[in-house]
């Protein structure tokens, strides 16, 4: 049977978040079709569990101009774009209605989650007529029957969300640990405490392990919890030899809504809340009615039996269904080889890497690309607005318009846009973070101590903090990377 055209076919998108939405929206604005696959029962189903949090980018960045468009023709009213929305909010209020959209409803399949892309017919090891056939993406619905689709472009923004860093050493499993996640032992990354979780830690022995944002705002509202619950136990450890990168600044940090979040933490800690486990490496996990956490410290072996771990080690990207496609993967971060470097955790936070596109992000199979927090591997830099800008990049490319494709269009405060955490917003206090920044709990690195947007989120003052963005792309790696 002769090759259909790949031209004529529609364009895959791999998620239905915020980064992909807005994949479908410009593929549209460019007279391309879309085709999205959500593996959650409804889009953004990621975003949804963890709707309690509050992210650290206003409005006004969490926006895509093509989304915009399309919502605008509904008679959709924009939100105040300087107040900072929670995640229930962002789906409430832009992705919801985005998706429901006439011109995105009918092209968005649920409960569809991708099992392998490839190319038709062959597999990564041919390369004859390989960047004229068409991909295949294979997908399973709810009741695990399989589909194959036929596209001429894959867009990758399936995220990380459902891939969380294991808890053991050496960024492996501790044995025990698949045992502990699947009794409910190990919870979601980010539990909503003091919400729709709170009967999972009231009153409970709770264990959060890791070092970050993420790791100090789950403390805090662990001890908001305890003042209405007095019997619950909080512990915490962390690789490291001292909670110190995780205070911060403390009142002489340029983030003056960080530098908060680490002398909350702090207090609590002297005020002995929190039972504080250093040098701690998890060895291995025992599930029983609790589960036993076995580590190694330099005091020697310990076990200490809780009723609950928090994991706030961060994220990593599955790479598992892209078996088939010829990737060029850096390898230190998972990121796509070129961007990798700009995006190192040991040598970016947040603000320092610039704005990126399709030459970036391209892979040896043509017409293939992972956007979004994905795209960023290992790395926890990610900005929300980052990943509009990529597939802004993307669908230019994919229509043949080579000079939108290469041209940087995405624009932000000349400081750039930074997380804060616990401020103030609409007069509520309290603590909060986003999950596309992995904290580094797992590398010892504490890398997430530094600010890291979207991610370590937040309840901030009323003008979002900001740090500087080097013009240029030439900063990143140069030498040995760092083991300090």
């Amino acid at each position: 049977m002769p090759a259909a055209d790949p031209s004529t076919l529609p364009v895959a998108v791999i998620g239905a978040g915020p980064v992909g939405l807005a994949a479908a929206a410009h593929l549209l604005a460019r007279g391309l079709e879309p085709i999205v696959f959500e593996a959650g029962p409804e889009p953004a189903s990621a975003v949804s569990a963890w709707g309690h949090i509050r992210l650290f980018s206003p409005w006004r960045y969490d926006i895509d101009p093509a989304a915009r468009a399309l919502l605008e023709s509904t008679g959709w009213t924009e939100p105040d774009l300087d107040r900072l929305p929670t995640g229930a909010e962002l789906v409430a209020d832009y992705l919801a209605p985005l998706a429901a959209t006439p011109e995105l409803s009918g092209r968005i399949r649920t409960s569809t989650r991708v099992v392998a892309v490839s190319r038709e017919g062959m597999d990564r090891t041919r390369s004859h007529e390989r960047e004229t056939t068409p991909f295949l993406v294979r997908v399973a619905d709810a009741q695990g029957a399989v589909t194959d689709h036929r596209v001429r472009a894959v867009i990758d923004a399936s995220g990380t969300w459902h891939t969380p860093n294991p808890l053991g050493q050496a960024g492996l499993p501790a044995p025990g640990e698949a045992a502990a996640r699947a009794a409910g032992l190990v919870t979601s990354p980010l539990p909503d405490v003091t919400g729709r979780d709170r009967a999972e830690f009231a009153d409970r022995r709770v264990l959060v392990v890791g070092a970050g944002h993420s790791a100090a705002n789950t403390l805090l509202a662990l001890a908001e919890l305890r003042a209405e619950a007095p019997h619950t136990r909080i512990g915490w450890a962390i690789r490291s030899a001292s909670p110190e990168p995780v205070y911060g600044g403390e009142d002489r940090d340029g983030l003056p809504a960080r530098g908060a979040l680490g002398s909350r933490l702090r207090a609590l800690m002297e005020d002995g809340a929190i039972e504080l486990h250093t040098g701690f490496t998890v060895t291995g996990l025992e599930s029983d009615v609790g589960v036993t956490v076995h580590a190694d410290t330099p005091a020697g072996p310990v076990a200490l039996t809780v009723d609950r771990v928090v994991p706030t080690t961060g994220f990593r990207p599955d790479l598992s269904m892209l078996r088939e496609v010829r990737l060029d993967l850096d390898p230190v971060v998972e990121a796509p080889r070129e961007l990798g470097p700009l995006i190192d955790p040991e040598f970016h936070s947040c603000g320092t890497v610039p704005p990126h596109g399709a030459a970036l992000l391209a892979h040896p199979d043509p017409d293939f690309y992972i956007v979004g927090m994905k795209s960023y591997g290992r790395a926890p830099t990610f900005l929300m607005a980052a990943g509009y800008e990529q597939v802004r990049s993307i669908a230019a490319a994919l229509a043949g318009d080579r000079e939108a494709a290469e041209r940087v269009e995405l624009v932000l405060p000349e400081t750039g846009v930074c997380s804060t955490d616990l401020g103030s917003v609409d007069g509520d206090e309290g603590g909060c973070d986003t999950p596309d920044c992995a904290d580094s709990g797992d590398s010892g690195t504490d890398a997430d101590s530094v600010c890291c947007p979207p991610v370590s989120a937040c309840c901030p003052p009323a003008a979002p903090v900001s740090l500087g963005i080097p013009t240029g792309t030439a900063h990143g790696r140069s030498g040995q990377r760092s083991h300090a």
